[in-house]
């Protein structure tokens, strides 16, 4: 009976352990991107248009905060009073900054301050989603159209999950974004801004970004999480159970990442031959410390580019080429390369020569 269960328990011990099986979610279209690399851990139909609601507005924040200062005062317009869908309730001829406005956008998903930004902007909603759908193109994304700075119903207005993840992670650039986009509640004058985005106390490491529903597009939602130095973003469009796809999503991304040490600053990397120096060759080393977030499965490496020589003489911390750091082929960064000691200028052959004949002539006479 003992040898069976050491048997059994050998065969445990052995058995090669499964991957994690991928989450079953209820979106239709989803995706999860790392904000450094762009990775992409999970997806799910992450390349079909479809509509993103009130997630319009990530763009619509992107815009403003490229092309407008925080600080700015906005006259409220009549277009913007009275529009349908969730609002922060504007009244015609009120004024706010921009900053504030974009606490009512983002919070409230106010439907009113997403015309306002749009004509303070650009003059009317029209010509400022011809802008985001300008900037979509700019970042790549050729599947996303904007009709309307707010995400009401436009069979013209569509995204497609992964399209809307690298939108976002431009937006998270912005400090001012971040900071906004994290606040669970703000009073602006005599309103109380609430957050609906509930991830953020769902959520260990939550820190936005959107949520977003129409009959048409179904509940969307975008959220970013930050872990171990690791930024996700996830994106669900048409999900029903939007919350819990949230969880599982994040949850079986940060299982498959890790946060990769590439360099570290002053660590060999190489030599270089040197030409007319005192010594041959010299020792290189990695100017930068270069780290990053990778799929566990990814690949990395460092492409050397170095001259085929250096000329004396040479300075310690020279900067004499790269290494491009490589993620499944893909370039992530570049680390300099620097010398790592002093090479002198080798004494000109003919100056030696000449001291040699005349130590020789020397010592001739001095026999004689």
């Amino acid at each position: 009976m003992k040898h069976w269960i050491l048997l059994l328990i050998i065969f445990l011990l052995v058995l090669p352990v499964q991957a994690e099986e991928l989450p079953e979610i209820s979106a239709k279209s989803a995706v999860v991107l790392e904000y450094a690399t762009g990775a992409v851990p999970y997806a799910k139909n992450a390349e079909s248009r479809l509509p993103m609601a009130s997630t319009t507005k990530i763009m619509t924040a992107l815009v403003a905060l490229e092309s407008g200062n925080p600080s700015d005062t906005v006259t409220i317009g009549p277009n913007a009073v009275g529009v349908e869908g969730s609002s922060m309730y504007l009244k015609a001829g009120e004024q706010m900054t921009l900053e504030e406005l974009l606490y009512g956008l983002m919070l409230s998903s106010g439907n009113d301050a997403a015309v306002a930004i749009a004509e303070h902007i650009a003059g009317s909603e029209a010509a400022f989603a011809e802008r985001m759908t300008a900037r979509a193109q700019e970042l790549g994304c050729i599947n996303t159209q904007f009709k309307n700075a707010n995400g009401l119903p436009d069979d013209e207005h569509y995204t497609t999950a992964l399209e809307l993840a690298r939108i976002t992670g431009k937006a998270l650039e912005h400090e001012k974004f971040r900071e906004i986009v994290s606040t669970k509640s703000k009073r602006i004058g005599t309103r109380t801004l609430s957050n609906h985005n509930k991830m953020l106390s769902l959520y260990e490491g939550a820190v936005g970004v959107k949520t977003g529903y129409t009959k048409a597009a179904g509940r969307t939602l975008v959220s970013a999480a930050e872990r171990d130095g690791i930024t996700l973003i996830a994106v669900t469009l048409n999900a029903p159970d939007d919350w819990d796809d949230h969880t599982k999503m994040l949850d079986y991304s940060f299982s498959g990442m890790e946060r990769r040490v590439i360099t570290r600053k002053n660590t060999y990397a190489g030599i270089v031959p040197v030409e007319g120096g005192t010594m041959e060759v010299v020792h290189i080393c990695f100017g930068a410390d270069f780290s990053l977030s990778v799929v566990k499965t990814a690949e990395t490496e460092i492409k050397m580019k170095l001259p085929p020589s250096v000329q004396a003489p040479v300075a310690a911390g020279q900067e004499v080429g790269s290494g491009e750091v490589l993620v499944n082929g893909v370039k992530m960064g570049e680390v300099p390369l620097l010398t790592a000691a002093v090479v002198e200028q080798e004494t000109a052959p003919a100056f030696r020569d000449y001291l040699y004949m005349v130590f020789v002539r020397w010592i001739a006479i001095y026999i004689k």
